[in-house]
């Protein structure tokens, strides 16, 4: 991965500049000290054969692990699981961020939007990952904890970089287009308490709706469902997501909502 690590090298650097520093001070004053007094040292003490000095070296701060899964708050949400598989497609939200991947054996990971561009750095469709993370009650997984097997390169949920700004209110959805998808639903997504919120279909086109809009279609929002929509969205190179506006069966929409803001 860019390594997981979101901290500068400029501190660890400093700290070694500042050791060496320091040994070239006591070298100097020990030179002096030595012309001034005429009887020498006494012998340092003697050094065990064979011992082999542990921790970093000097000048060099440890760096601490990732916290242990349990340690999370987050764990009360759902059941702690580790699992292994193979990224067989990328994710999208609505704003075209990539927000989760799809295993080659259907298991849907989830995680948060800020993550998605260090994933797509470490990480390739086809790419074999160890995942660590809370399985909420719809049996999707939200990730805390992704690895590369391949690489060895890790990136662990993080709160996003202190000083990011959001996006000002009135530039939100201006990259949005309108679009129309239609397909068969592959997998239902869910909000963090488990409840559906919109589909995945066959050709990882996602649907996001809200969890009562979601209600309200229950033969539409399960696997094996034919269903079309309509909303504002994006479409990249990770894929296809969307906002629904409106939803229902293919030729049969149902509008959603009775007023709808002006097209980005």
């Amino acid at each position: 991965m860019q390594g997981m690590s979101k901290y500068s090298g400029h501190s660890a650097a400093a700290h070694v500049l500042s050791a060496i520093s320091g040994a070239a001070l006591i070298v100097a004053s020990s030179g002096c000290a030595a012309q001034a007094q005429p009887e020498p040292p006494p012998p340092p003490p003697p050094v065990a054969t064979g011992a082999t000095p542990s921790g970093p070296p000097p000048g060099i701060a440890p760096v601490a692990p990732p916290p242990p899964l349990e340690g999370d708050p987050r764990a009360d949400a759902g059941v702690a699981v580790s699992a292994q598989g193979t990224v067989a497609r990328f994710l999208t939200n609505p704003d075209g961020d990539v927000d989760g991947f799809l295993t080659g054996n259907g298991a849907l990971v989830h995680f948060p939007p800020h993550m998605g561009t260090q994933l797509t750095s470490m990480v390739s469709v086809g790419d074999n990952v160890q995942v660590s993370g809370w399985r909420n009650a719809a049996g999707n997984l939200t990730a805390q904890r992704i690895t590369s097997t391949r690489s060895g390169q890790q990136l662990v949920d993080q709160p996003p970089q202190a000083g990011a700004q959001p996006l000002p209110r009135e530039l939100r959805g201006a990259a949005l287009s309108r679009l129309s998808v239609q397909g068969q639903v592959a997998h239902v997504t869910t909000a963090p308490r488990g409840e559906p919120d919109g589909v995945i279909l066959a050709d990882g086109t996602v649907i996001k709706l809200t969890p009562p809009i979601a209600q309200q279609f229950p033969a539409l929002v399960q696997t094996g469902a034919k269903v079309s929509a309509q909303g504002y969205g994006t479409r990249n190179q990770y894929g296809t997501a969307l906002q629904a506006t409106a939803f229902g069966t293919p030729g049969n929409l149902t509008r959603l909502y009775a007023r709808l803001p002006p097209a980005p």
